[in-house]
C-alpha cells in the first residue's frame, strides 16, 4: 500500500509537531523551511528558555487563548498540555513547572527543545529541507497536490501550512502563509500585534529603563473609560512599557487604536494595589515618622525601588530636598495619588515585527476545528499562528501551535 505523502510548509513549533504526528500516523513527510535551520522562533521564546506550555486545565487553556480560543477546544482535547509534556519526557527532555503554571525544560535551554525534535524527526525518517521558500501551492480539481519553490516542485497528497505569523521576520515568520492561503481563496483576518511592548509619550520613562516591578496593577483607559486590567510583573524600557502584564494588555490597546482612532489611550499603574488609600496613607505616615529628619528623596527606600523615587517625587511636585517633617498633608496626598495612579499616555504599540504573537490570520470560519483542514481546498491543512488564534503569555500560544500541529498532522496522514 502506497504511503500517504504529506508536505509541511514551515519548520517552527506547529510544523515540527505536525511532522512528528503525520509520521507517527504512517505518512511519508517532507518539511520545507525557508531559513537555514528549523525552530528559530522557538530559540527566543521564554527568553531563550522556551516556555513550552502551561500546566492549567483545559477550560483555562481555552480561556487564555483570547483570540478564538473555542476554536481550539477540540485540538487541546486531542493533544493536551499533559500529552505534550509526556511527548517530551519520552523523548528524553524532562520538564518543570514554575510560577503561574509555566512549563520549561529542566535544562532551561530552548535549544534542547529543537534538539529533541531533530532526534524524533530523524527516528521517524522525516525529510527536512531548509532554505526552501514556497512560492505557490499546486491545486488540481479543487484539492491540493503539492507546492512549488524556486528550486523544485513537491508533489503531495496533503499540505500543511505552518508558517507562523508576521512577527520576528528574522526567524522566518514573515507572513508567507497568509499569501499562500489567500491565493487559493482563504480569507485573511487583518493582522495586528497581540503580545507587544507599548510606546509612551512621557519622555521621563527613559529614567526608569531596565526597572522591573512585581505585584503591580495596570489598567488601560480609553478616553477615561476603563478598557482592561492586569496584575503581575512589568518592565520599563527606553521607549515605554513591557513585561508580562503589558504584553497581555497590548492586544486590547491595538484594538482601541483601530476602533477608536483619535481617542486618548492611557495606562495607569498602581504601584501598591494590595493597599487601600487609607492603609497606604498610614504606611506612608509611619515611614515619615521614622525618617522625619531625612530629606524626602532619602526616605522612600523601604517603599519604592531606588530608580522610581525621584520620578514619583517629581510627579507629585514636591521638592526632593525637603525634609520629611516639613511635608504638608497636601503634598502627602499628591504622593499617594502618584503611588496608585502612575499614568502613561500610549502613543502606539511597537511594530508587528516585534510582537511575540500576531493576532489575525487565516479565518477560523474556513477551517475544520476537528481536523484543521481547509473547508475550501481539500487536503490543505493549517496549524499554529498562521491561523487567526492568539493568547496570553505563559505557554498558551506554543500549546496552541503544538496541539493544532498534532491534529493537522494526524488528519493529513489519513487523507485518501
Amino acid at each position: 500500500m502506497r504511503m500517504q505523502q504529506v508536505l509541511i510548509i514551515g519548520g517552527g513549533a506547529a510544523g515540527l509537531m505536525a511532522a512528528v504526528s503525520a509520521a507517527q500516523h504512517g505518512a511519508r513527510v517532507t518539511v520545507l523551511e525557508k531559513m537555514k535551520d528549523i525552530g528559530r522562533k522557538l530559540l527566543i521564546t521564554g527568553k531563550g528558555r522556551c516556555n513550552i506550555t502551561n500546566s492549567c486545565d483545559l477550560p483555562e487553556l481555552v480561556k487564555n487563548m483570547t483570540g478564538n480560543g473555542l476554536f481550539l477546544y477540540s485540538a487541546f482535547n486531542a493533544f493536551s498540555n499533559q500529552d505534550l509534556i509526556d511527548f517530551f519526557e519520552r523523548a528524553g527532555l524532562p520538564t518543570k513547572v514554575e510560577r503561574g503554571g509555566r512549563v520549561f525544560p529542566v535544562s532551561d535551554q530552548a535549544r534542547d527543545v529543537i534538539k529533541t525534535f531533530v532526534k524524533e524527526l530523524s527516528k521517524l525518517d522525516v525529510d527536512v529541507r531548509t532554505g526552501q521558500t514556497v512560492k505557490n501551492l499546486i491545486i488540481e480539481n479543487g484539492r491540493v497536490a503539492g507546492a512549488v519553490t524556486a528550486e523544485a516542485e513537491y508533489r503531495a497528497d496533503a499540505v500543511i501550512i505552518a508558517t507562523g505569523g508576521a512577527s520576528y521576520p528574522g526567524t522566518g515568520s514573515s507572513g508567507d502563509g497568509y499569501r499562500l492561503a489567500q491565493a487559493v481563496g482563504h480569507t485573511i483576518v487583518p493582522i495586528k500585534p497581540s503580545l507587544v511592548p507599548l510606546e509612551v509619550e512621557e519622555e521621563w520613562v527613559t529614567e526608569l529603563q531596565g526597572l522591573s516591578l512585581k505585584n503591580v496593577a495596570a489598567t488601560v483607559f480609553c478616553s477615561g473609560k476603563k478598557a482592561a486590567d492586569e496584575f503581575g510583573e512589568m518592565l520599563f524600557t527606553h521607549y515605554g512599557l513591557s513585561g508580562p502584564i503589558i504584553l497581555s494588555l497590548s492586544k486590547k490597546v491595538s484594538e482601541l487604536f483601530l476602533t477608536t482612532p483619535g481617542q486618548e489611550v492611557s495606562i495607569v499603574i498602581n504601584l501598591k494595589p494590595a493597599l487601600s488609600v487609607e492603609t497606604l496613607d498610614k504606611r506612608l505616615q509611619r515611614d515619615f515618622t521614622k525618617f522625619a529628619r531625612k530629606q524626602l528623596k532619602n526616605s522612600l527606600n523601604e517603599l519604592l525601588p531606588t530608580k522610581l523615587i525621584p520620578v514619583v517625587i517629581d510627579l507629585a511636585f514636591i521638592d526632593p530636598d525637603k525634609f520629611v517633617h516639613q511635608i504638608t498633608k497636601e503634598e502627602r496626598v499628591r504622593l499617594l495619588e502618584i503611588l496608585q495612579h502612575l499614568t502613561f499616555t500610549i502613543s502606539r504599540t511597537r511594530p508587528v515585527a516585534e510582537a511575540i504573537v500576531t493576532a489575525g490570520g487565516v479565518s477560523t470560519k474556513e477551517i475544520n476545528s476537528r481536523s484543521m483542514e481547509s473547508k475550501i481546498v481539500t487536503g490543505l491543512f493549517f496549524a499554529g499562528e498562521v491561523i487567526d488564534i492568539d493568547g496570553y503569555t505563559g505557554g498558551f500560544n506554543l500549546q496552541a501551535a503544538f496541539s493544532s500541529g498534532y491534529v493537522a498532522g494526524k488528519y493529513a496522514a489519513a487523507q485518501d
